[in-house]
């Protein structure tokens, strides 16, 4: 588990390409300081496994669902990636439940300044919108991030110096791919509410009109 918490930028050292899969070595710094084979790295929030450690750079193997789900297989050499270790049991919680399990990928499509915010703006398709909330978290390339504004096939995100710093997501442009986790908590809850075997938008019978006509209004 993550918390979306980004520890430092690094970068893609090399990449070995296969068929349908490739074989990422990432360079870092600050995760070094206890990272061991078998651990898991967030790289722009993909989950993925240090399968060899030679500091400053780790070697993670990416399977062809991984490159389908996310924007992984755009990188190239010299990439700048957003790094984060897994989150320690004794460790501080400074944003939110992040798997690391990319629901898909959103086009940035604008960033517009106000301020001393960037306001940025991402296209994203229905199975992922249908459970962003106004005000509700999103990672996005495994930073967590608060939703600012929604609409019909985009949403909003306002980045604050430090985070723009201290990411990657500021230093990308218009029409760059991003990788998008919806909360967790939403996609157990609507997982949970709906009938199996149905697509999730046709699944849930339950709405306002059916909780007030059993008395839960």
């Amino acid at each position: 588990m993550f918390t979306g918490i980004i520890e430092e930028v690094g970068s893609i050292a090399a990449i070995e390409r296969g068929s349908i899969s490739c074989r990422l070595h990432i360079k870092g710094k600050r995760i070094f300081s206890d990272l061991k084979l078998g651990d898991s790295v967030a790289v722009n929030g993909v989950c993925l496994t240090a399968t060899e450690i030679v500091p400053p750079v780790f070697v993670a193997d990416v399977m062809a669902e991984t490159l389908r789900r996310s924007g992984l297989g755009e990188l190239t050499i010299g990439s700048e990636v957003n790094l984060e270790r897994a989150m320690a049991a004794d460790g501080r919680f400074g944003g939110h439940i992040v798997s690391g399990h990319i629901d898909g990928t959103g086009t940035i499509s604008d960033m517009r300044r106000e301020a001393n915010a960037v306001w940025v703006t991402i296209q994203a398709p229905q199975s992922i919108l249908r459970l962003i909330v106004e005000k509700g978290s999103i990672a996005i390339d495994g930073i967590s991030l608060t939703v600012a504004d929604l609409g019909e096939s985009f949403f909003r995100v306002s980045i604050i110096p430090h985070t723009g710093e201290e990411t990657i997501l500021l230093r990308k442009k218009k029409g760059d791919t991003v990788n998008l986790e919806n909360d967790i908590v939403g996609k157990y809850i609507e997982r949970l509410l709906s009938p199996a075997g149905r697509e999730p938008e046709q699944q849930s019978r339950i709405n306002l009109e059916m909780l007030a006509s059993n008395g839960f209004l």
